[in-house]
């Protein structure tokens, strides 16, 4: 082979291996664009997601968005501002027995096990009226909802009639479907309403269902609990009458029983 010859095939190896080192960075050049495209899409989509979460977890609740609500649906058979005075009795009772109570409260079940019956005749014949106030702090103590829950229920037995309310009441409190405090089980609507079905006026009432399920009264509830807290009243249940509270004789305590409760109230009715 000539010396010009070599030369030529040593130049032309040096151009192939140039043509191939462009080639080859022409390739890393555009998959390094690939990576960084792929990463930027990546570094959004985790930062979206990282929003998506932070704006989750930032909205309110179901239950912190009915009590800052603005317009408030209220039952039937209720008066004032949202509805939260709840009056029932006959309107010719010259005295009217405020009635403080918490859902989840076990004493309050206790008090509606051994004392509801007299309350129901005596509003029955007329001797008081009743007013409900509910509370939901039980709630706040366990990180529950199943005091709000229960006390929504109740606007939507309210909003059937006043006598269905008082059915509701008594059931919700029976030694059957009390839960435990700590048990939350009034969270749930399916419970609510298996509960319903034991009251006669609500038994197949598709209405009721669909306001339980919907959360028709939600806000009316946390409205109601709001009244409660800026009672004044600290536990439950409270009994009170003309502004007085009243008590077992010779306690501080709520009458407890069918004939303490009697001669409580015989006495704050003659005051």
């Amino acid at each position: 082979m000539s010396a010009r010859n070599s030369q030529a095939n040593k130049a032309a190896a040096r151009e192939r291996l140039r043509l191939e080192r462009e080639r080859q960075a022409k390739k890393d050049k555009a998959r390094r664009q690939v990576i960084v495209g792929v990463s930027a899409v990546a570094v959004l989509a985790i930062a979206g997601g990282i929003g998506y979460a932070v704006v989750q977890a930032n909205k309110p609740t179901q239950w912190e968005a009915a009590k800052d609500a603005k317009n408030v649906t209220a039952p039937k058979n209720t008066e004032g501002a949202n509805g939260t005075t709840v009056v029932i009795g006959k309107p010719a009772a010259k005295k009217t027995l405020e009635l403080y109570e918490d859902s989840r409260c076990p004493v309050c079940a206790s008090f509606e096990q051994a004392v509801g019956e007299t309350v129901k005749k005596d509003v029955d014949a007329g001797k008081y009226k009743i007013k409900y106030v509910g509370a939901t702090f039980i709630d706040n103590a366990t990180r529950g909802e199943g005091s709000k829950n229960a006390l929504s229920a109740l606007g939507a037995a309210l909003n059937v009639s006043p006598e269905a309310f008082m059915q509701y009441k008594a059931a919700l409190y029976s030694a059957k479907y009390h839960p435990e405090e700590n048990d939350d089980k009034f969270a749930k609507d399916s419970y609510l309403l298996e509960v319903a079905n034991t009251v006669d006026a609500l038994k197949g009432d598709a209405e009721f269902k669909k306001n339980v399920e919907n959360g028709t009264f939600d806000a009316w509830a946390m409205k109601m609990s709001a009244a409660f807290d800026k009672s004044g009243v600290k536990g439950t249940p409270t009994l009170k009458m003309d502004g007085k509270t009243v008590t077992a004789a010779g306690s501080e305590n709520p009458p407890m029983t069918a004939a303490e409760f009697t001669t409580a109230i015989d006495k704050a009715l003659k005051s």
